[in-house]
Formats: C-alpha cells, sequence, structure tokens
C-alpha cells in the first residue's frame, strides 16, 4: 500500500446530452405528481465511481470527480487536473463506447499517471476479431469466428451452426440478444441486416459454444495472478432461450432472465481445471497487452474443455460486480480491491515490480 497519502481523480464519462435529457423527465415527472402524496423512494445504490471515492478516502487519499461529458471544455479541465494519479473509470466519450480508446490516449499525452489498460490494450481488447487472432496465435483456445460488414466478409473460419451474431467493437452486451443465437442462413441473414441497421459497425459472427459462463478476474502486471472464478448461472434463463450473458440478463431488471441468473463463486469445477482456466485467462490477458486489472469471459463445456470468449480491460469495479466477488473469495474487501489497483499503477510508473 502506498504510504503517502495521494491526490487521486476518480475519472468518469458522462454524456450531456443523455444527461440533459434525464434532468428534463425528472422535472416533468416532478411537475405530474405536483400536489399529489408523495412516493415513498427506494435507497438509491451508489455508483462504483461513489464506492471507489469512499475506499480511497478511508485510506486517506484525497480523491475528486473528474467527468468528461462529450464538451470540449470538459477535457480542458482534465489538463488543469493536479492530481497525482487518475482512477479511469470511463467507458466512452459523447456516447460512442470505442473511444474510451482515445481518453486514455488522452491521458498519455497529458503525462497524467492513471490506472488500467494503456490504449494499445483497450484497443486490441476492444476489436475482438483482431483479439481472436492474437488469442489463436498464442494458443488459446477462442470459438472458430467470421466479420462481415455490409456485404464484405472480412475474415471467415469454417463455422458450424448454431452461431452467435454480435457487434464486433462494443461492450456491455450491447447488441447481445437472446435472438443473437442462430441456427440457420436465413437467420443469420436477418441478425447481421438488424445490427448494421442499429449499430452501423462490422458483425462477427461465432460459433456458439453451450456451457457454462466463467468469468476469471486478474489481477498484477507481470507477474500476474487471477483470481478465484466466478459464474453466472444461467440455468433460470425462460425456456427456449439460449443461455447467453445478453442484455435480458445483465441490464434488464424488471425481466425473468435478469431475476433468475446469479452470480456465484462455484465449487463443482475441480481444483485443477480452475487451474488451468485461470492461468489461461492470464496468458490471454498477456497477449492484448492490458494491464493491472481485467476480466476474461470463457465458456466451459461440460467435458471440461473451455474457450475464451473476450477481455475486458478495466472492467466495473461495484461491489456487486464480479471482479469484486472474485477478489472478495480471495480474502481482499472492496477498498483492499482499490488500494491494490492504486498501488499498481504507480508501481508501473515507477519501474518496480509489485507481487498483486
Amino acid at each position: 500500500m502506498s504510504e503517502t497519502p495521494l491526490r487521486i481523480g476518480i475519472l468518469y464519462d458522462e454524456w450531456h446530452v443523455d444527461r440533459a435529457a434525464a434532468d428534463a423527465e425528472a422535472k416533468a415527472e416532478a411537475e405530474a405528481s405536483n400536489g399529489t402524496a408523495p412516493k415513498r423512494k427506494r435507497r438509491r445504490e451508489k455508483a462504483d465511481r461513489e464506492e471507489i471515492h469512499d475506499a480511497l478516502v478511508k485510506r486517506g487519499h484525497s480523491c475528486r470527480y473528474l467527468c468528461v461529458d462529450g464538451r470540449a471544455r470538459t477535457l480542458k479541465a482534465l489538463a488543469g487536473a493536479d492530481v497525482d494519479l487518475v482512477f479511469n473509470l470511463t467507458e466512452s466519450y459523447a456516447g460512442d463506447d470505442t473511444k474510451d480508446v482515445h481518453l486514455a490516449a488522452y491521458l498519455e499525452l497529458l503525462g497524467l499517471p492513471y490506472t488500467g489498460s494503456g490504449p494499445s490494450g483497450l484497443h486490441l481488447a476492444q476489436d475482438k476479431a483482431v483479439a481472436k487472432r492474437l488469442f489463436a496465435f498464442h494458443g488459446i483456445k477462442t470459438p472458430h469466428f467470421a466479420t462481415v460488414y455490409q456485404g464484405r466478409l472480412q475474415w471467415a473460419d469454417d463455422l458450424q451452426f448454431p452461431v452467435i451474431v454480435k457487434p464486433k467493437r462494443e461492450d456491455g452486451s450491447i447488441g447481445i440478444e437472446f435472438n443473437a443465437v442462430v441456427g440457420s442462413i436465413k437467420e443469420l441473414m436477418e441478425r447481421i441486416d438488424a445490427l448494421h441497421a442499429d449499430l452501423d459497425s462490422p458483425v462477427l459472427i461465432e460459433e456458439y459454444i453451450e456451457g457454462r459462463e466463467i468469468y476469471a478476474a486478474v489481477l498484477g502486471n507481470d507477474p500476474s495472478t487471477a483470481l478465484p472464478l466466478v459464474e453466472l448461472d444461467l440455468a433460470g434463463v425462460p425456456e427456449g432461450s439460449p443461455r447467453i450473458a445478453g442484455t435480458e440478463v445483465k441490464w434488464e431488471r424488471g425481466t425473468e432472465a435478469y431475476q433468475k441468473t446469479k452470480l456465484s463463486v462455484p465449487a463443482s469445477i475441480p481444483e485443477e481445471l480452475s487451474e488451468a482456466i485461470q492461468a489461461t485467462a492470464v496468458s490471454a490477458c498477456r497477449a492484448l497487452e492490458v494491464r493491472d486489472y481485467a476480466r476474461v469471459d470463457l465458456r466451459l463445456r461440460d467435458d471440461g474443455t473451455f474457450y475464451v470468449l473476450e477481455v475486458n480491460p478495466n472492467p466495473w469495479l461495484h461491489t456487486t460486480a464480479e471482479f469484486s466477488m472474485a477478489a472478495k473469495s480471495a480474502g481482499r474487501d472492496h477498498g483492499a480491491l482499490i488500494q491494490d489497483i492504486v498501488d499498481l499503477a504507480l508501481a508501473r510508473y515507477r519501474g518496480t515490480v509489485l507481487q498483486p
């Protein structure tokens, strides 16, 4: 742990257009309820940035929030931030999920030390087709795939149905619903057309692996260590739906799929297999040059065969997230995990080796 209290800027993104729309909606609701009995408010869940702020303050650091909202003035404010370290939580810029790479590059240009992956790691992980080719080069098993954009085939393995069709560059299960898994040429063409119309981006077509959804949290920089595995139990998804972690499962709180899928630390995976998955997760992070912390998503078949689907640099660090659950299983509370990430980033800039 850093013995000297630090000035830490907690950097997050918030598109000013979305914020204005939310403020207008809240105002309209308040005006509509004028004169009626107020509804009892549910306790608001803290955002990840608030939890991280509180954890660092408890450890003696001085923290401030830094927000980039798509306007130049917020970039100028970031350039003038007087901090020792930026805790980088950005995922997009001006509503564009591919721009987190540019924000990391901007921090590099400013000479501001920051947590998490740099531009190269973010770019390699974001382009799922490039990431999968790197996995194959390093002998890391990943499902066969093809990429297509506006009728042009960019890359193709010899695929077998069923396949899952998803955006090539989006994160957070964007563009992945239950209908993403298709079993015929007709369904495949319809799905490709829908994604092109909705997102206007290249499409990744990947062989669907029937199996368990496993997450491996990786912490550290040469050496890195994989924390205990976490599983998303998909047994509760509606009958007839594929067992995938799509938007219905991750974000649509009112749905049966969301309510009946739970995270847990699996006890049923043999130790030898668990260690092999963890070692592969570390290798996948090294192949993509990610730093400090990352989450690796895998599929585990009943016969013990497992496949790396993707690597997520700078994953969600909320206390309810997969990474935090893995850290807790390893004996780290949330505050200790956040401090570990700060220490790992500082060690990188100081050129020292830190055992995670």
